[in-house]
């Protein structure tokens, strides 16, 4: 099984992730890798973010579904993906590979969102990049995400509570 956090980028999805390592319990994968490695091999091909690489979204589902037969039990993949084609290549492709998928998106509202952006220390070069991306994020979520994830709200709650909510609804 794969559990998709979705959500704006800094809402709290690799937080929430290493608690439901144990929770669960689950393996973390980072698909972000997968575009690390992609860098230095299509790099020069433009792009404003590695996931509008083919190439990404298809190693994505293959490496899930490869570890996943090797090791079985269930992944977290901790990865904001606000574009619906994306997302659709990649639940189509865990469907064809017959993995389920259980798909969430983590919301804060925007003030709560800012104060965790501004008061992040862990990635703190990321802080301008997260808060421009956040009238995207919202379009999505207005868009496709809503319909299409299990939107959980983070605004009053700990990351603790977060996974609590997501390993309630994983085990239904």
């Amino acid at each position: 099984m794969i559990v998709w956090l979705n959500g704006n980028f800094g809402a709290g999805k690799t937080t929430t992730a290493r608690l439901l390592k144990e929770a669960l319990p689950a393996r973390i994968f980072d698909s972000e890798h997968i575009g690390f490695m992609l860098r230095p091999i299509i790099g020069d091909v433009p792009h404003k973010d590695f996931k509008e690489w083919a190439p990404w979204r298809g190693l994505t589902v293959e490496t899930a579904r490869q570890v996943l037969d090797f090791v079985g039990g269930t992944l977290v993949i901790p990865q904001s993906v606000l574009q619906r084609e994306y997302w659709t290549e990649l639940t189509e492709g865990f469907a064809k590979a017959d993995i389920p998928l259980r798909a969430f998106t983590l919301h804060a509202d925007r003030d709560t969102f800012t104060a965790r952006v501004e008061a992040d220390t862990e990635e703190p070069t990321a802080k301008e990049w997260r808060l421009d991306h956040r009238d995207a994020y919202e379009t999505a979520l207005d868009a496709w995400m809503r319909d299409e994830t299990t939107v959980v709200d983070t605004t009053h709650r700990t990351p603790e509570q977060v996974a609590a909510h997501i390993k309630r609804h994983v085990g239904e």
